[in-house]
């Protein structure tokens, strides 16, 4: 047998040992909790939502909605008194995510002088530095940054980068303790995502 097929039967067996830890044992539930951040909540300058995605019919998605309402809700207890929605444009007509939840926010009753919105960024890193692009020169460093546990940390790093001080304010957009093997692969895929994207970053020196 060729170094070649050892290689590629070290390979397959591998990637079935990780497929059956991730499906049949606690080993995604274990790395969810050691990669995510828990919450801390009080007065902050401002709560900046991170964007997720939006439908081309103009409908938000499931973890778009999600971050937005807890933001909304966080403006609501009267957490900060701005609120900054990013997202990017997703439909043909140039409709953004950020505009889709900014009228969102004015259904529920949010003032819409209390409320900012960017729709030029794509990435995280982006995000961040538009938020610094608009808070920054009105005197906003403290913000509640509103996205995912799972990717928290990594936000938390790129708006520290900006000058913020960064407090989490996380949505769980996946079950963090999964007990089906569906749930655990899931969780899986997603936790090695945001790794992914954690090495990536350090790589490109952004945390």
């Amino acid at each position: 047998m060729t170094r070649w097929r050892l290689a590629c039967r070290a390979v397959g067996i591998a990637g079935a040992a990780l497929l059956a830890a991730s499906a049949f044992t606690p080993l995604p539930n274990a790395l969810h909790s050691a990669m995510a951040a828990e919450e801390q909540l009080a007065r902050a300058d401002a709560i900046v939502v991170l964007g997720s995605a939006v439908r081309e019919d103009g409908v938000l998605g499931d973890n778009s909605l999600r971050r937005a309402v807890h933001g909304m809700v966080l403006f609501k207890r009267g957490l900060a008194p701005l609120l900054l929605l990013l997202g990017p444009p997703a439909t043909a007509q140039g409709l953004s995510e950020a505009q889709v939840r900014l009228d969102l926010a004015r259904t529920l009753g949010l003032p819409p002088a209390a409320i900012l919105t960017d729709s030029g960024a794509r990435t995280t890193h982006e995000e961040a530095v538009a938020s610094a692009r608009q808070l920054i020169p009105i005197g906003a460093r403290r913000v509640l940054l509103v996205t995912g546990r799972g990717h928290i940390w990594r936000a938390s790093r790129l708006f520290e980068r900006q000058g913020f001080t960064v407090l989490p304010a996380p949505v769980d957009e996946v079950a963090g303790t999964a007990l089906s093997p569906e749930g655990r692969l899931i969780l899986m895929r997603n936790t090695l995502k945001e790794a992914s994207a954690r090495i990536l970053y350090r790589l490109l020196g952004r945390i």
